[in-house]
């Protein structure tokens, strides 16, 4: 988004997609690349960084509510339902009060 930070669009973005704002961690929790369709038909290389948010306000209108379907899981259980394999990773790495999740070894 032009003349917008990184993380200023990324709290745009969760409001337009999801219906939620709130607290936007300035620095990148992460970034992963997928492959997006365009509407003609290509194929476009996209980055994206991902930012943390702690949520304040929830709401069910939203610009593109109906497009998406909602619903609050766990990290562990988005990591299970996206496809791309960088984000699950991330997903799965994920600890909201910013350590790193400890590996079992086991």
């Amino acid at each position: 988004m032009k003349g917008k930070k990184p993380f200023e669009a990324a709290a745009i973005e969760a409001w337009e997609e999801a219906g939620v704002r709130g607290m936007v961690k300035k620095k990148p929790v992460g970034r992963y690349t997928y492959l997006k369709e365009l509407d003609n038909g290509d194929v476009a290389p996209c980055i994206v960084d991902m930012f943390q948010i702690e949520v304040t306000e929830i709401s069910g209108d939203f610009k593109e509510r109906g497009q998406r379907i909602l619903e609050w899981v766990s990290p562990d259980e988005a990591a299970r339902r996206v496809r791309e394999i960088e984000l699950k990773s991330l997903l799965v790495q994920f600890d909201a009060h910013g350590r790193k999740k400890k590996r079992d070894r086991g």
